[in-house]
C-alpha cells in the first residue's frame, strides 16, 4: 500500500483553510482525498442547550475523536485533508500522539488580522473577535512544513503551491520534529472547563 498522506491545515478561524481544501480536493488527481474538518465534526453534536461546564467538556471529547477519527481513516489507508485550528497546546500535542508524524505535511494558513476581522464580519457565522482570539495561538509552536498566506494568494494558488510541494514533503517533517521536542513526558491533561475557544 502507498504512504498515506495527511496535508493538515492550521490556521485562524475565517483564514482560509475550508476554502483551500475544497481547492485541494478538486486538484488533488493522484489518490482518493477526503476532507477532514473540525467544524464538520462540532456541527455533528446534538442542539440541546448545554451548560458552560457541559460543553467545554463535550468540545473536548470532539477534538480528541476528531483526532482519531483521522488517525483511523489514515490507518485504513485513506489521503485526508485535515482542516483545524490549533488554538490550545493540548490541540496539537494530542495530534501528535494519535498521527504518525512521517504521514503529515504541516501546513500554517496565515491571513492578517484585519483581514480575518474584515472577513469573520462579512461571513456572519462566527462571533466577532474570535479570529483576532485565536490569532497569537494558532501558530504558537513555530514550525511548519509549509506556510501560505490567504491575503496575497487565493485558495486555489495556494491549492497548487501545497500540491506542488507534496511530494518532496521535507524529512524529518515538522511533525517529527515537534513530536520530539514536545512529547517528552506528555501526559494527556484533565479538562479544566475553562475552554476558551468554542467554535474550530
Amino acid at each position: 500500500m502507498a504512504p498515506v498522506r495527511i496535508i493538515f491545515l492550521n490556521g485562524t478561524s475565517s483564514s482560509g483553510k475550508s476554502s483551500i481544501a475544497r481547492e485541494l480536493l478538486d486538484i488533488l488527481d493522484d489518490g482518493v482525498f477526503f476532507h477532514m474538518a473540525v467544524d464538520g465534526f462540532n456541527a455533528m453534536r446534538s442542539k440541546r442547550e448545554l451548560g458552560a461546564e457541559e460543553l467545554d467538556a463535550a468540545l473536548r471529547r470532539t477534538r480528541m475523536g476528531f483526532h482519531r477519527s483521522i488517525a483511523a481513516m489514515a490507518e485504513a489507508g485513506n489521503d485526508i485533508v485535515v482542516d483545524h485550528v490549533l488554538s490550545e497546546p493540548w490541540r496539537l500535542l494530542d495530534c501528535l500522539t494519535v498521527l504518525r508524524p512521517e504521514d503529515v505535511l504541516f501546513v500554517g494558513v496565515h491571513c492578517p488580522l484585519d483581514e480575518l476581522a474584515r472577513r469573520e464580519l462579512a461571513r456572519g457565522d462566527r462571533p466577532q473577535g474570535l479570529a483576532a482570539h485565536q490569532y497569537d495561538l494558532v501558530h504558537a509552536h513555530g514550525d511548519y512544513d509549509l506556510e501560505c498566506d490567504t491575503s496575497t494568494a487565493s485558495p486555489r494558488e495556494c491549492a497548487q503551491r501545497i500540491k506542488k510541494f507534496l511530494p518532496q514533503r521535507p524529512s524529518p517533517t515538522a511533525f517529527t520534529r515537534l513530536r520530539r521536542g514536545c512529547l517528552t513526558g506528555y501526559q494527556e491533561p484533565p479538562s479544566t472547563g475553562s475552554e476558551p475557544d468554542r467554535h474550530g
